[in-house]
């Protein structure tokens, strides 16, 4: 069975860091591997083979970070040499060590995560990819760009993670956002049965706080609706796409964008949602036609005046749409004499909770979206009659 020593070489320069590298032995041939920790000769212990450092050194944090580092590739590499004894194939110190670099090149965080995103994008998950992206983007900021092994994330690691956005101000739903997709990367590799869970997540959050409620009163939805925005055509078209929201019994927008000319049929709107996938029925109304026939007519397959050119980036122009309606509803807001941040997805809140003020039951409409779990409500929504959802909206339209 092959053996690993961990090795000290000094400087040439006296005073200056010396390298470690690990020396592996398998049939009297030993092999180098040059993992590029650097200390100082104060800092090595020969004869223990180890790090060492004293307790008032301004360079424990560093040292102690290297003898960490030291103990997971040592520790990596017991385990590819017991895998090999275990196939009882022949092998090599060479093949050790082209081994352990493999490990390197492929299950770092950082590449096993990107592998992830690309195959959620090949899988037409998009919208999964992208939430997986901004997890990575985080978390490389975190680190500076420092890559790490899958097997050296510990719960030291995600307590740091955790606290540099907390010292940022990053909101704590944010934060666990992120953490649960980190939290869903480590287990994927689990199971892969790339690494032995080491249970790095157990003392960070990964819940979901109750946010500040973002609905507004029928009151205020009707004078949104009644503002003259005749002279400000971007105003106004941001306050249309809202008040189709909040008509669409609070569509999302991504949802509206994509809706297609064939969804409308005999008076109604047939869609799947693109977060859930569950297919939804909604009363197309002659206030929904009046908003529409303001726009000349979608030259794409589009229904709603959003994505327009064919051929174009779709994705690009509805996420575009997305962020010029918001930017022009803080003017709308203003005008209103609204307080809080108008959002396209206000629109959502304030149907559910005019849902909820007109008293219509939590088996039509849980709790106006106000569920921990969107998923919840979804599952209330899927259970109804469709007339009686629609009957439910009709109520509510005929408030504004």
């Amino acid at each position: 069975m092959a053996s690993i020593k961990v090795k000290f070489r000094p400087s040439t320069v006296d005073g200056h860091e010396g390298t470690i590298y690990y020396q592996i032995i398998h049939e009297r041939k030993p092999r180098q591997i040059y993992p590029d920790y650097h200390v100082l000769p104060t800092e090595w212990d020969d004869c223990r083979s180890m790090v060492t450092v004293s307790q008032r050194s301004e360079r424990k944090p560093l040292v102690l970070s290297i003898r960490e580092r030291i103990r997971w590739d040592v520790e990596r590499l017991t385990k590819i040499i017991r895998k090999l004894e275990t196939d009882g194939l022949s092998y090599s110190a060479d093949d050790v060590i082209d081994e352990f670099h493999r490990y390197t090149d492929e299950y770092s965080l950082f590449n096993f995560m990107e592998g992830i995103i690309a195959k959620l994008k090949q899988n037409g998950k998009i919208r999964t990819s992208e939430t997986y992206a901004a997890a990575l983007r985080s978390f490389r900021k975190f680190r500076k760009d420092e890559d790490i092994m899958l097997d050296c994330i510990n719960s030291e690691v995600m307590e740091a993670y955790e606290a540099w956005h907390r010292s940022r101000g990053v909101a704590p739903n944010t934060v666990s956002f992120y953490t649960r997709i980190l939290r869903a990367v480590y287990n994927r590799a689990i199971e892969d049965g790339i690494i032995e869970n080491r249970n790095p997540f157990r003392h960070v959050y990964t819940g979901i706080d109750k946010t500040v409620k973002r609905a507004l009163p029928l009151q205020t939805i009707k004078k949104i609706k009644a503002l003259d925005l005749s002279l400000h055509p971007t105003l106004d078209y941001a306050r249309d796409m809202f008040m189709l929201s909040f008509m669409l019994r609070g569509m999302s927008f991504v949802d509206m964008a994509y809706l297609r000319k064939t969804d409308l049929s005999n008076g109604y709107i047939i869609y799947r949602r693109r977060k859930t996938g569950q297919q939804l029925t909604i009363k197309w109304t002659k206030d929904m036609q009046l908003v529409l026939d303001k726009y000349p007519e979608n030259a794409s397959g589009y229904l709603l005046p959003i994505v327009r050119n064919p051929g174009t980036n779709e994705r690009y122009t509805y996420r575009n749409a997305s962020y010029n309606i918001n930017r022009s509803l803080k003017a709308v807001a203003k005008m209103a004499g609204v307080t809080i941040p108008l959002t396209l997805y206000v629109a959502r809140h304030s149907w559910a909770s005019a849902a909820k003020s007109k008293g219509i039951p939590l088996g039509i409409i849980s709790e106006g979206m106000g569920h921990d779990s969107e998923t919840t409500t979804q599952i209330y929504l899927t259970s109804l009659d469709t007339s009686a959802v629609d009957k439910a909206n009709s109520l509510i339209l005929s408030s504004i």
